[in-house]
Formats: C-alpha cells, sequence, structure tokens
C-alpha cells in the first residue's frame, strides 16, 4: 500500500510541476504572439506615415511643377523666353523628380501608375516649353498646345492624389 501511496505521490508532483510548465510554456508563446502582432502593427503604421509623408511631398512637388510650368508660359507669352526664370522652373522639375524617384521606391502600382501618368505629362510639357524657349517647337507645338497640355495635367494630378487618398484609407471609391 505504501508503494501505491508514493506512485500516486509522485504522479500528483508530477502533474503539478507539469502542469505549470504547460502554462508557463502556454503564456511564453502567447506572449511571444502578442510581440509578433505589436510589431505587425507598428510595421503597417510606420509603413502608413512612410507613404503618407511621401504622397503628399510628390502631390506639393508635382503641383509646384505644374503652376511653375505654367508661369513659365506666361512669362514666354507676355515678355518672351529673356524674361523668364528658368531657374524657378528647374528647381520645380527637381523637386518632382526627386519625390517621383521616392514614390518609385515606395508606393504600390495602382498610385504609382497614376504618378507615371503625371510624371511623363509634366515631362512632355517641359520638353515643349524649352523648346518653344529656344525656338525650335516641334511640328504642331506652339504657345497654345503647350498651355493646353499643362492644363491637362491638374486631372492627371487629381487622379493621382485620389489613388493616394485611397491607398492611405482617406478615401474610398465606390
Amino acid at each position: 500500500m505504501e508503494l501505491s501511496s508514493v506512485v500516486i505521490a509522485v504522479a500528483g508532483v508530477a502533474g503539478t510541476l507539469g502542469g505549470a510548465l504547460l502554462t508557463q510554456r502556454g503564456s511564453e508563446r502567447a506572449k511571444r504572439r502578442e510581440i509578433e502582432l505589436v510589431r505587425g502593427h507598428d510595421e503597417v503604421r510606420e509603413n502608413r506615415a512612410l507613404r503618407r509623408a511621401c504622397y503628399a511631398e510628390l502631390n506639393r512637388d508635382a503641383r509646384q511643377f505644374t503652376t511653375a510650368l505654367n508661369r513659365h508660359l506666361h512669362v514666354l507669352r507676355e515678355r518672351g523666353a529673356h524674361d523668364a526664370d528658368g531657374e524657378a522652373l528647374e528647381e520645380a522639375k527637381n523637386a518632382h523628380r526627386d519625390r517621383y524617384s521616392e514614390a518609385q521606391m515606395i508606393a504600390p502600382d495602382g498610385v504609382l501608375a497614376r504618378a507615371k501618368d503625371v510624371n511623363r505629362a509634366l515631362t512632355a510639357v517641359y520638353g515643349q516649353v524649352k523648346r518653344l524657349e529656344r525656338g525650335a517647337p516641334e511640328p504642331g507645338e506652339t504657345m497654345e498646345t503647350a498651355g493646353r497640355a499643362q492644363h491637362e495635367v491638374w486631372a492627371l494630378l487629381a487622379a493621382m492624389r485620389a489613388a493616394m487618398r485611397e491607398d492611405l484609407g482617406v478615401s474610398r471609391t465606390e
């Protein structure tokens, strides 16, 4: 009978220790999952903040480039190439180029497609403006066609901004 009491006591102690060990391991696993979950949320939040900053700067710089092109065209029409502020236009172009390059590494495909449309249009208008400024336009290029092309960029900017806002969860298309 004493042997069975010892066996029962040993089984009880083993069960108690085993239960504590299993509880501890389960608790450690739960903690690890919780830490991984928090890290995942932090990464998502950091990624969204990075995209938000990139989008805000790209939107601003693309708008400023568009505005600089518009001003440049007005000066070319009214006063000629010698009075145009080429430095302001170059600064706006370079700022946009830098932001677009950053977006190429950060933005998802849907947003990047819209940014690419804007970049192409701005580059095309810039080329027209520079050719007109030099007095060497391509066939069909005039101040009016450059002005129309520059004006059309605004619709592309609106589409890019909408794609950015949707990606950030600010607005949803329906």
